[in-house]
């Protein structure tokens, strides 16, 4: 499974912005699909969880109430919705899944085997 993020780019603070991670391979809705972010000289950091079969969905405290995932199961693709931008959600978002999970309010790096390429997102007047 190669997942595919996209839709990364430059927008003020308070904007919005709308990330995008798909594949070409099996559908999406049996696994768990969520999206992780690196900031310059920091560690990779759990943002959001959407389980398997669009169960449960999960927020990093930083992000809840600002950020949306959600699944669009005809086009396979999973969404982050992102709101109210600060200059501290610049960072490398990357998409990631891990087959038959349940997620959780705490994940890790080592809970998602699938990783997408990262897509540039930043926040700056």
């Amino acid at each position: 499974v190669q997942l595919q993020a996209s839709g990364g780019g430059l927008v003020p603070p308070r904007g919005f912005l709308r990330l995008s991670c798909t594949t070409s391979g099996p559908s999406l809705e049996n696994y768990a699909v969520g999206w992780f972010r690196q900031a310059p000289g920091k560690e990779r950091e759990w943002v959001s969880c959407s389980s398997t079969g669009d169960g449960g969905k999960y927020y990093a405290d930083s992000t809840k109430g600002r950020f949306t995932i959600s699944r669009d199961k005809a086009k396979n693709t999973v969404y982050l919705q992102m709101a109210d931008l600060e200059p501290e959600d610049t960072a490398v978002y990357f998409c990631v899944a891990e087959p038959w999970m349940v997620c959780t309010n705490s994940l890790i790096v080592a809970n998602f085997n699938l990783w997408g390429q990262g897509t540039l997102v930043t926040v700056s007047s």
